[in-house]
């Protein structure tokens, strides 16, 4: 936990009612270190946080306001819990006084500015920003989060890659063919966040399953420009989404073909080595298959590795649950970093079960 005597973050959320921005909210609300000062919305203007979500009655008693009634310039942080294009457009003023800024969406995550505009269709409103901004995957970048101004929060998808992947690419010697690393990945509704389109209306998704961005997905170049800065080289990866009829959970299975000269290779020691100081990441014993139901409402992140048969392929499972570790809980790990605090703090709740 928290010194006690550690000081009150002043905490402004831009964006809030949406999925992201109510768990935000809910882990936010008990926070020992932090101060719920304002939530925005400009449809929902007045309309008290309790009654959209009455999960939050007796812990939330802001009102929603619009940015401009929120005195977001007094935040000692501000999260982004919206769509894309929106923290671009008011990050260099919020920092200019002081506030640091925190986005759940794309618009500081991708460095190729290039890139960013051809997915996102849009120009990006800052670069100079963007340049210093800090991509905030706690298990890679812990060192440079307490400096940053900026942090582009991870899109949920990209963290069970990246740290699927983290081990292999950091190993002193080539482990895996770099050329050919396979993403299967599947999500629940809740990643489409809180709009209403037909895809994911509870009569079009139940009882069904399916893959979309097949020939092309955002969360793509997101993942293939980090792990070619982690690899040091270009990395070939097929990365293929689903759409799973549950709320929440995130399982994305790694198929890697190991390389003749680590053939050798103890995977699992390689593994439970390479995450055994970091709170959030579970490597799970031999043989496990972790499900999505083990970490729902949790910032852990579990991991299994296999190797079937004893043979060339690597195949490596990963869960997380996509609001928490892949959104919400993952920022609040980089704030908990950015002010100092011990970096568990406000996270450890126990995944629900059933």
């Amino acid at each position: 936990m928290a010194a006690a005597s550690a000081p009150l973050i002043r905490v402004g959320i831009v964006g809030g009612t949406g999925y992201t921005g109510v768990e935000l909210l809910r882990l936010l609300s008990r926070h020992p270190n932090v101060k719920l000062h304002a939530i925005t919305s400009r449809k929902e203007d007045g309309l008290p946080v309790a009654e959209m979500f009455p999960n939050l009655r007796g812990a939330v008693d802001l009102c929603f306001q619009t940015p401009e009634k929120a005195a977001l310039d007094q935040c000692d942080v501000v999260f982004f819990a919206t769509p894309h294009g929106v923290a671009m457009a008011q990050a260099r003023e919020l920092i200019a006084q002081g506030v640091r800024v925190i986005d759940l969406a794309a618009d500081f995550r991708l460095q190729d500015i290039a890139q960013f505009e051809q997915w996102y269709k849009m120009p990006h409103a800052c670069p100079d920003v963007l340049a210093s901004s800090v991509y905030g995957l706690v298990e890679l970048n812990r060192e440079q989060i307490p400096g940053a101004k900026v942090i582009g929060n991870p899109g949920c998808y990209p963290t069970t890659v990246i740290l699927g992947l983290l081990p292999l690419l950091q190993a002193k010697k080539p482990l895996i063919d770099l050329s050919d690393i396979v993403a299967d990945a599947k999500s629940g509704v809740s990643g489409a966040g809180r709009k209403a389109e037909v895809g994911t209306l509870f009569s079009e998704a139940s009882d069904s399953f399916r893959a979309y961005g097949v020939s092309g997905h955002r969360h793509h170049p997101e993942i293939v420009e980090q792990l070619d800065r982690i690899a040091g080289q270009p990395v070939g990866l097929t990365f293929v989404p689903h759409l799973v009829p549950m709320i929440r959970g995130m399982f994305t299975t790694l198929h890697l073909r190991i390389l003749p000269e680590a053939l050798d290779t103890d995977f699992q020691t390689l593994y439970e080595r390479h995450y055994a100081t970091e709170p959030f990441v579970d490597v799970m014993p031999p043989g496990s298959l972790p499900d999505t139901r083990s970490v729902r409402a949790s910032n852990t992140l579990r991991i299994s590795v296999h190797r079937p048969q004893g043979g060339r392929k690597l195949v490596v499972l990963v869960v997380q649950d996509n609001l928490v570790k892949g959104a919400s809980g993952q920022a609040i790990q980089n704030m908990n970093l950015m002010f100092g605090l011990p970096e568990a703090t406000g996270l450890e709740q126990v995944a629900v079960l059933p």
